[in-house]
């Protein structure tokens, strides 16, 4: 079997593009996706995403975590996806889209991706981190020294010893200024620390502002894998018009055979 493939990249979160219209893909097939994802014996990405048919939508998002595994939402992913349609002339400028969370409407403008993101309700605030789910769920918890930190290891303490088999995100976060946040994440499904990671930001904007570390409704998340813009309006039933933005770039594409 030869599968054809495009390679995207968001801001570092590096994804496996499947055009799947016609079905042909095998997605069920765990060990596959897991081979694909592979950096060493595939291809390598931090995930897999299929582009599929959805009626009265422009298209549909099936996305999976490097382990093989189908995953709940991811913001990088999604806007990859778009730049993708773009592409293949799915769409134009704005696009609407299903994925495992619900609709999700996009806008593209000079090679930059502001996809909508789900309403959040709900910001458990503690005094140690914050706790949202913007698609996929996420600890967010502030820091200090975070270049020096080993996400890797105090991700996985937390993403296991605190939220169990199921797990979460794991954010660690640093003030830059008053709009501005260093972010770093562990994620879940890749087991390790992402270059960025879109609804990780997404989190990391709402909760410093829930917490009063700005009041700014347009947050800027500087990330290892580049720079992640995130604007919203703060309701009195928590936050909506979440805009997750940033560069969605096209890096190779090919056929491997499996």
């Amino acid at each position: 079997m030869e599968v054809n493939f495009y390679k995207y990249q968001g801001t570092g979160n590096d994804f496996i593009m499947i055009d799947n219209r016609k079905g042909d893909f095998p997605k069920d097939n765990v060990d596959l996706v897991r081979f694909l994802c592979d950096r060493k014996f595939g291809i390598g990405a931090d995930g897999l995403i299929l582009l599929e048919d959805a009626q009265d939508l422009d298209f549909e998002m099936v996305y999976y975590n490097s382990d093989g595994n189908p995953s709940s939402m991811c913001g990088n992913g999604g806007r990859c996806l778009v730049a993708f349609a773009n592409f293949l002339g799915i769409v134009q400028d704005n696009c609407t889209f299903n994925a495992v969370d619900g609709l999700h409407q996009a806008k593209i403008n000079d090679g930059m991706v502001s996809l909508a993101m789900k309403d959040v309700e709900k910001i458990d605030s503690f005094s140690t981190h914050s706790f949202l789910n913007t698609g996929s769920p996420h600890h967010v918890q502030l820091v200090k020294g975070l270049e020096d930190l080993d996400i890797k290891v105090e991700g996985a303490k937390l993403r296991y010893g605190k939220y169990g088999s199921a797990g979460s995100n794991i954010n660690f976060v640093q003030p830059l200024g008053d709009n501005t946040f260093h972010v770093r994440t562990y994620e879940r499904g890749v087991e390790d620390e992402t270059l960025s990671c879109g609804t990780g930001v997404t989190a990391v904007a709402l909760a410093m502002h829930e917490k009063g570390m700005t009041t700014s409704e347009q947050v800027q998340l500087k990330t290892p894998g580049g720079d992640l813009n995130v604007s919203f309006v703060k309701s009195a039933t928590g936050y909506t018009t979440i805009y997750l933005v940033g560069p969605a770039i096209q890096v190779f594409k090919g056929i491997i055979k499996v």
